[in-house]
């Protein structure tokens, strides 16, 4: 068309043309004008890639021959039309003059403009989406149509086999009334008859067998069919409202939800597939075999239970139906076995990490985890050992197979007693059902390593989840704290069920108790332990109405130290008056090596005799040293001020600067004006430094406490590594002040070293001086048994030996904290001469009733040859020489 709008017809190129540019469509949207299209031969394909439009679109105007009837031009002109091969450079191509000025880019420009309709964008996009789902339509009819192609000529076929079918049956019915009538004409045909309807009940069985072949065809394809498809009308819906989610992602997600929310979801779909896959089978062996519905479903479940069982198949039908039931088979068994493993593996999974429930009743439930669980284990395993083992169960937030490695490097003998450990938090009710918290007989709840508030905070949440527990406990919680002043809260928390141990300050307090008496160190570890002699608590009616005083000798194989009175409601009451009768429901306190090992036994005839004089010991002025800053050292000094002689000495020796440890104390609740009987005097210095070390008058301290330093209390190994050169460089110091003279002395008695060793000389400053040591790693009590230049104190074993005492028996919790209390009864060890005379022969049973006299319960005694002391001797009754240097352990009253 031309660029004038008012032109009605194309002009025609002129003749000599052999090369031309297509009228081009009008640059006006509104314009509807149209380019009359001519055949074009294809020969005038552009080779231009800059034209605008396809040279098969490019339609020359129609001329009067272009018009004939001819098919094809006449050659002439086929030739005139054909464009030469090249185009000369010289020969500049030549343009119409209609277009001169107009760029092609404008041309492409127009033509887009008037390809675009006048429409709304959301009806552009719609048509768009439109466009993009009718391909996918075109596929889903293109696919129905072959189906119902398929379809219709498998009925076809079916058809036709069922017509082939019934006239064989009228032609072999026929047959056999002809046959029957030349044999025999008087022949009943009754028989025959029945055959014949016999054959029409076969053709409506061929016909039901062609529905039940159609009906598992459609069944097992319908669902492929659905699922690929589906989302095409989700999209559709997505054109109206674009947030909806579409329906195979909606399905997906609830097949998730419920494969994910019910754990027999697996087994259940596999199932269904399995049935599923049977009844599809037998439809479809029923279509495509003479047998019976219910032969063909079982011939179908053996296709599916053994995939071989098909090669008996005969005829195409039923091998192409055999053959797709045994393929299914193979893969619900293989995903029966693929769920099988899963679940094995699972399981096996679960009991590796810890995750499997606990069955078990009147167990000890250790919940955390710390350094003291070694010796806690093995001191339950010991008193477990008279009933032949138990259980111990530890839940901890650690991997199972890291703490039972952990536990199978301690090397003790566990006796019969089974230690089952769970990875779980105590914090969380599930993990404590887990464990069988409920029916455990003792909890016990460690303290974690680190800060000490933080821990007593754990400690006081894992209370609150065990007082939650709806079930209620059976047993009692023994709480481990490290700081004194959170024990009241976690009392109030747990009431009745709660036994707390402070370690922090039993240990301060054991400290002060051994450095005032060597060798008591040894003695509490025999106590508090199970492998010796420990405290038991037990009813004996045969008792009521026998005097304190009688009791006491009583029991050969025990040593009685207290009464649990009843009409006081079960009060303990250690070291009561001899005139003291028992009453219906009281209970015995004594030391035992068992709880089985001890009964008592008539009265023996002993001598009581009287005390030798009334020897009061004297207590005098003592100077005592604390190297090192502790957490709780406030109430130590409390303690210690309770223990000495007025005009005593603390000096306290550490890295704190003076002027705030005044500070200090008073924030920890010390109370300067309460000091009756010591004096604080201060030294500013590092302990592992030699020359502050010089600086002190080592030399005139009859104690010497090394105490954890707070600064390297969270690690064990640096503290212990502390104390230790603190130790070694208190002793040097010591030994290089000391005369010669005395350092041979001590040497030639000792016997144990070469003269002039350096632990002979520190040996022999021992002599001069107690040092008690705060050992927390086991692993440095060897060293400082070795050496002996220290009476020590293990920190981590004293105290998770209390904790074993109070699991097995929480009363021996009241026993302990008077024991350890400023106030009330302690053990003390004191001399022979305080209770016997020289050269006279008295049994053990005679020299505890010679120290009822002085108000003290005799336990044990350590004679002037022996290392150790030996608690409850055995041989009670028989008589012996005393020397006048070996000394008995007693419990008395503070004085």
């Amino acid at each position: 068309m031309a660029l004038d709008p008012d032109s009605s017809s194309p002009a025609p190129a002129p003749p000599h043309r052999d090369w031309f540019f297509p009228p081009a469509p009008p640059f006006l949207p509104s314009s509807r004008a149209r380019i009359p299209r001519t055949p074009f031969p294809s020969t005038y394909r552009s080779s231009n890639p800059y034209s605008a439009y396809s040279l098969a679109d490019r339609r020359p105007p129609p001329t009067p021959r272009s018009r004939s009837r001819s098919p094809h031009p006449p050659p002439e002109q086929q030739q005139q039309l054909t464009p030469p091969p090249s185009t000369p450079p010289s020969a500049p191509r030549r343009r119409d003059p209609r277009y001169a000025g107009v760029r092609r880019e404008d041309v492409r420009t127009a033509a887009s403009e008037q390809a675009a309709p006048p429409t709304s964008a959301p009806v552009h996009g719609r048509k768009l989406a439109a466009s993009a789902i009718a391909p996918r339509w075109s596929g889903v009819l293109s696919a129905l149509v072959i189906l119902l192609c398929l379809a219709s000529l498998l009925r076809r076929n079916f058809s036709l086999h069922d017509q082939v079918y019934h006239l064989q049956e009228q032609l072999a019915v026929a047959t056999a009334k002809l046959q029957a009538c030349i044999v025999d004409p008087s022949l009943d045909t009754s028989s025959i008859n029945l055959f014949y309807q016999d054959a029409n009940s076969t053709t409506q069985n061929r016909s039901l067998k062609n529905l039940s072949l159609l009906i598992s065809l459609s069944v097992l394809y319908a669902p492929l069919l659905i699922l690929k498809y589906v989302d095409l009308v989700s999209k559709i819906r997505s054109s109206r409202d674009s947030e909806e989610v579409p329906i195979n992602k909606r399905f997906a997600y609830r097949v998730d939800i419920f494969l994910s929310l019910h754990p027999y979801a697996k087994p259940l779909v596999l199932l269904v597939a399995t049935l599923l896959l049977i009844a599809l089978g037998g439809l479809a062996l029923y279509g495509v075999t003479d047998d019976s519905l219910s032969d063909c479903l079982w011939l179908s479940w053996t296709f599916v239970a053994d995939s071989g069982n098909h090669a008996n198949a005969e005829g195409f039908g039923p091998k192409l139906v055999s053959v797709s039931i045994s393929i299914g088979g193979m893969l619900v068994f293989a995903m029966m076995l693929g769920l099988v493993t899963d679940s094995i593996s699972e399981k096996f999974d679960s009991l590796r990490k810890g995750r499997s429930e606990v069955i078990e009743q009147s167990h000890t439930l250790i919940l955390g985890w710390s350094d003291k669980l070694g010796s806690l284990l093995n001191q339950i395993a010991i008193a477990n050992e008279s009933l032949g083992g138990g259980t111990i169960v530890v839940m901890a937030e650690r991997d199972k197979e890291e703490m039972e490695a952990d536990i199978a490097k301690m090397e003790f003998d566990l006796k019969g007693t089974a230690v089952i450990c769970r990875s779980g938090s105590p914090l969380i009710l599930a993990d404590l059902k887990k464990v069988s918290v409920s029916k455990a007989r003792a909890i016990v709840v460690l303290a974690e390593e680190g800060n000490a508030d933080q821990s007593d905070a754990r400690a006081l949440r894992t209370v609150l989840s065990l007082t939650g527990v709806k079930e209620g406990l059976s047993g009692h919680i023994v709480v481990e704290l490290s700081d004194l002043d959170n024990e009241v809260l976690v009392k109030l928390v747990g009431g009745d069920l709660v036994e707390t141990v402070v370690a922090h300050d039993v240990i301060g307090r054991l400290m002060i108790q051994c450095a005032r008496q060597p060798g008591l160190a040894q003695i509490w570890e025999d106590i508090l332990g199970f492998e010796n002699c420990e405290f038991y608590i037990k009813r004996w009616p045969k008792l009521d109405g026998m005097r304190f005083e009688d009791v006491l000798i009583s029991f050969p194989d025990a040593v009685p130290c207290g009464i649990k009175v009843a009409s006081y409601g079960g009060k303990i009451i250690l070291n009561p008056d001899d005139c003291y009768v028992l009453q219906e429901g009281d209970e015995v306190i004594v030391i035992a090596e068992d709880d089985d090992t001890y009964a008592p036994a008539p009265l023996p005839k002993v001598r009581r005799g009287y005390l030798p004089k009334d020897f009061v010991v004297p207590k005098s002025p003592e100077r005592i040293l604390f190297c090192g800053w502790r957490r709780d050292i406030e109430d130590m000094i409390m303690v210690l001020d309770a223990f000495l002689a007025p005009g005593s000495e603390l000096w306290m020796f550490n890295d704190v600067p003076e002027v705030d440890r005044e500070r200090k104390l008073i924030d920890g609740g010390l109370d300067f004006s309460r000091l009756d009987n010591i004096t604080l005097v201060h030294r500013e210095g590092n302990a592992v430094i030699r020359r502050h070390l010089e600086s002190l008058p080592l030399e005139s301290f009859d104690s010497i406490l090394i105490l954890a330093d707070e600064s390297v209390e969270d690690s064990a190994i640096q503290a212990d590594s502390r104390s230790l050169a603190t130790l070694l460089l208190i002793r040097d110091i010591q030994a290089k002040r000391l005369p010669y003279k005395e350092s041979l002395v001590s040497h030639v008695s000792r016997g144990t070293f070469s003269e002039g060793s350096w632990i002979g000389e520190m040996q022999q400053a021992s002599d001069k001086s107690v040092i008690i040591s705060e050992i927390l790693d086991p692993r440095t009590k060897n060293l400082l048994s070795m050496s002996k230049i220290s009476d020590y104190v293990l920190s981590n074993e004293l105290v998770s030996m209390a904790l074993a005492m109070v699991a097995e028996d929480r009363q021996i919790n009241t026993v302990l904290e008077e024991l350890f209390a400023e106030q009330g009864n302690e053990m003390q060890i004191r001399p022979s001469d305080l209770y016997l005379r020289e050269e006279e022969e008295l049994n053990f049973f005679e020299v505890i009733l010679r120290a009822r006299q002085r108000k003290e319960i005799v336990i044990g005694y350590r004679l002037e040859a022996a290392e150790r002391a030996i608690i409850n001797p055995t041989d009670k009754v028989s008589r012996r020489r005393w020397s006048p240097k070996d000394v008995f352990v007693v419990i008395s009253e503070k004085e």
